[in-house]
């Protein structure tokens, strides 16, 4: 698979005027950094690179590509002829992953001739400016959350490939795990999950799902509390599971109330190491105004 087309066409026609003019092979350095930060943020975090980096190595014009740039007329033959034994052979250095960068500070520079760093530029910015956005905001979490386990939660929020790309920049951030499958299996990132309110919904009654889940996934599993009535759903927890029951998660309402009180049941239920959970498109906000609750970990989408 290339990566030669994730870019602009103003790149490639830069390219072929450059060709013609006698310009292209001018040393050039570019400079990829941020202007400014959001409005609330102080610092942002790197993130991308690794991704960035393997997307330069796959990025070459095939059969295909050139075809369709032809019968595009994209670019002229001289430079479809260059595009075919393109292979990047400047130099890349910058910031590493995880790393806080400031404005105007350079996260990576890119070196070589004009033409064979232009055509990096879009697939550069577009990588870096995403991934890094998200790293930002996962830290801000993670600083929120004072210690407690943080997971990604986002891949409905987001296209289908920025999924990945986000639980990897939100795992170098400082989350623990991931949803998402993709995630673990291109990026080794643990991946996390049990049930959502459909299978309650599946069920005849909610004493069935939770059976259910026990069954398949044992009593250590996490069991979703909040599609009818929580407390009554705690107790059925307890009952179903045992006091060994690993967590419960609840995913609305007024959580530093709610979370209070069910960790006061399931202690009165003998399931005092019983852990609660929390998710409810949550971000460093809500996560900081729960600092004072009993939550135990966080289950949050990633965002920008």
């Amino acid at each position: 698979m290339t990566s030669a087309l994730l870019t602009d066409r103003y790149e490639l026609t830069m390219l072929d005027a450059a060709m013609q003019a006698g310009t292209h092979d001018r040393q050039s350095v570019f400079e990829v950094f941020a202007r400014r930060l959001p409005v609330g943020r102080r610092y942002g975090i790197v993130a991308g690179t690794g991704r960035l980096l393997q997307l330069i190595q796959e990025f070459r014009f095939g059969d295909a590509e050139l075809g369709w740039l032809r019968e595009n007329r994209v670019v002229g033959t001289a430079a479809l002829d260059w595009l075919a034994d393109y292979s990047f052979s400047g130099d890349l250095w910058g910031y590493q992953e995880g790393e806080v960068y400031f404005p105007g500070s350079p996260i990576l520079i890119v070196e070589g001739s004009f033409a064979e760093a232009v055509i990096l530029e879009t697939l550069a910015l577009s990588v870096l400016n995403y991934d890094s956005a998200v790293a930002s905001a996962a830290a801000r979490m993670v600083s929120a959350a004072s210690g407690r386990p943080l997971a990604e939660m986002g891949s409905r929020r987001t296209g289908e490939w920025s999924a990945v790309a986000a639980a990897r920049a939100a795992f170098i951030a400082g989350f623990g795990a991931t949803s998402n499958l993709e995630a673990g299996r291109s990026w080794g990132i643990p991946t996390m999950g049990t049930a959502a309110h459909s299978f309650t919904l599946l069920h005849d009654s909610e004493e069935a799902a939770f059976r259910a889940q026990v069954d398949a996934l044992g009593p250590g599993t996490t069991l979703l509390v909040d599609t009818y009535d929580i407390p009554a759903a705690v107790a059925l927890a307890v009952k179903v599971a045992g006091t060994g029951l690993g967590a419960v998660r609840i995913d609305s309402g007024d959580l530093p109330e709610l979370v209070a009180a069910v960790r006061a049941q399931l202690d009165s239920l003998g399931a005092t190491s019983t852990k609660i959970t929390v998710t409810n498109d949550l971000d460093e906000y809500t996560i900081a105004a729960l600092r004072a609750a009993p939550v135990d970990s966080y289950g949050a989408p990633s965002r920008k």
